[in-house]
């Protein structure tokens, strides 16, 4: 499998996130009571899967490994992708204080902080995932060599097992099973 094969398909479990993400989202806006163990669940996959792994195998090797084979970053795609990274950043932090207003009881402020910010994540990672599909991952194909690639398909597999641990991939993807069954019938 090529590295950017792998990277294609996380991204289509992220997807399903993001529809369970809508979902949740509505369902918190109009005033409905939220499941905080399912808002934990969705935090920790956000903040952990998507971010910290799965940006990280980009930002520590991807994204380098087309940088030296001449892929510009400053005012180039690779910018655009870390700036992209961090706005969703941003928006995982403000849901995160969405339901911690919610756990405190503070209803008004907690619904609205998680809904805008899962609004403005579930846009900004739509339209993320299909630059990097349609745009950066077609240059990465074109830009590395099948060594390169063998060795990028290396590296994530070990960031992956160092940052988020054995087992804890196949836990994100039951989750997602759940959560899909759950908010998307």
């Amino acid at each position: 499998m090529k590295s950017t094969d792998e990277l294609m398909n996380e991204h289509r479990g992220i997807e399903v996130m993001l529809d369970v993400l809508d979902a949740v989202a509505r369902k918190v806006a109009t005033g409905k009571p939220a499941d905080f163990g399912h808002l934990d669940g969705m935090m920790e996959f956000l903040s952990v899967f998507a971010d910290k792994c799965r940006h990280g195998k980009e930002e520590e090797f991807l994204f380098p490994s087309l940088e030296a084979a001449g892929v510009p970053n400053e005012g180039g795609p690779i910018g655009v992708m870390l700036s992209e990274h961090r706005k969703g950043r941003e928006c995982i932090a403000g849901m995160k204080q969405g339901v911690a207003a919610l756990k405190s009881g503070e209803k008004k402020k907690g619904s609205a902080l998680f809904a805008d910010n899962a609004a403005a994540y579930t846009e900004l990672l739509r339209q993320h995932i299909q630059k990097e599909d349609n745009v950066l991952f077609v240059m990465a194909g074109r830009c590395l060599s099948d060594a390169q690639d063998e060795e990028l398909f290396r590296e994530f597999e070990k960031l992956e097992e160092e940052r988020i641990g054995k087992g804890r991939h196949e836990q994100f993807h039951a989750l997602l099973d759940d959560l899909r069954q759950i908010y998307l019938g």
